[in-house]
């Protein structure tokens, strides 16, 4: 009897995972279907407007769909390998301490401004004039 009660207890999860993957698999086909139509109206309703490009069908638009897929999505090819996880993690951390590196900098700035930021920035501006005058002059002798 027990016997039995294992058997129904597998045959009953055999059967919620196969409808699982057939309502899953139906679900994904309506979810493509559905896509492909906005993507047509999409298309239909701003691309004549804006480009004065002509009106597409329901599988010109999927094929649109696709090829945006291939050129700027990938195919796919995503790894989910240790060793990629560990190097990308190492180089976001390295990224972030650039970034804070950088940022280390700047908290010196307001006291920079107070001592020499106003006076700095007058010279700048006296700089930038002479420049001007001078390629001024330079083109008027021409």
């Amino acid at each position: 009897m027990a016997h039995n009660i294992e058997f129904e207890d597998r045959i009953k999860k055999y059967v919620t995972i196969a409808f699982k993957i057939f309502f899953g698999i139906l679900a994904g086909i309506a979810f493509a279907l559905l896509f492909g139509y906005v993507i047509m109206w999409l298309w239909n309703w701003l691309m004549p407007e804006i480009f004065g490009l002509k009106t597409i069908g329901y599988w010109q638009a999927v094929g649109i769909l696709v090829l945006a897929k291939m050129l700027f999505g990938g195919l796919g090819g995503h790894h989910s390998d240790k060793k990629g996880k560990k190097s990308r993690r190492r180089h976001r951390a390295k990224g972030r301490m650039t970034c804070r590196k950088d940022f280390d900098k700047w908290k010196h700035y307001d006291q920079y401004w107070e001592e020499e930021g106003e006076t700095a920035f007058d010279n700048y501006l006296e700089r930038i004039q002479k420049r001007n005058t001078l390629q001024n002059d330079t083109t008027s002798e021409l």
